[in-house]
């Protein structure tokens, strides 16, 4: 039986939400500054997602940099929560750490208490946390439904076997979604480690050569539909046994 696992795509403008939902991509990650990591994503960019035939998670990071609590943090992403469901998005993308990188358990739970009904990916946090098994207790504890990781590693592909060793401990409670470095040529390895889903961005240089470099503003990336078509292909080429 011929069965696809489902492709996430990240994107931070409105033509890289098109380009994705055009070359197939089944989950939106929707956020702003992809360069610094990908942050939560306008009211307007919300709204105007929530019109798309995919279905659309938010990123929740209200500033560039490390993933601890500074002063005000936790407040203004309660407040993003309240605003992705006021848009109607389908699901939120979350993490917090203490400074030694483990989870703040106490913050996400507040996080994930606000979101309700929404769907819930923790990030790749976990990818600084010194136990990631015990943070994927933790957040099968608190419901979240998948975790984003590149194994503990910069890339994915890298990481290989770590992302089987969390499919493992994960033995079906939570999904394990991979991350970082994930294209066509490396969605077969990584598909073989078990994980639930992928995760890639599939971003060219933007192909429109406006004059911003002239003004210090650096050329922008966006998201390719043909690349991201090239992906889905080679993910729903994979055959399985029912």
């Amino acid at each position: 039986m011929l069965t696809t696992m489902p492709l996430e795509i990240c994107v931070d403008s409105a033509d890289s939400l098109t380009a994705a939902i055009t070359g197939g991509a089944d989950r939106i990650e929707l956020c702003s500054a992809l360069a610094l990591g990908g942050l939560t994503p306008s009211a307007g960019l919300m709204a105007y997602a929530a019109a798309a035939s995919a279905r659309c998670h938010a990123m929740i990071r209200p500033r560039d940099g490390d993933f601890c609590l500074r002063w005000g943090d936790l407040d203004a992403m309660l407040g993003d929560i309240s605003a992705v469901k006021q848009a109607g998005l389908a699901g939120i993308v979350i993490g917090v750490s203490h400074e030694d990188g483990s989870l703040d358990r106490d913050a996400l739970a507040r996080l994930v208490e606000a979101a309700g009904g929404l769907k819930i990916t923790l990030h790749r946090v976990i990818d600084l946390t010194p136990d990631p098994f015990s943070a994927l207790d933790i957040a099968i504890e608190l419901g979240i439904n998948r975790v984003l990781s590149s194994g503990q590693q910069a890339a994915a592909p890298t990481g290989a076997k770590m992302l089987a060793d969390l499919v493992s401990h994960a033995a079906g409670r939570i999904e394990i979604m991979a991350g970082g470095g994930v294209t066509k040529d490396t969605a077969l390895q990584l598909i073989a480690t078990g994980v639930d889903a992928l995760h890639s961005s599939c971003r060219v240089r933007d192909p429109l050569n406006c004059p911003s470099q002239r003004i210090g503003i650096a050329p922008r990336d966006v998201t390719d539909a043909a690349t991201v078509a090239a992906l889905k292909t080679i993910m729903t080429q994979r055959t399985v046994q029912a």
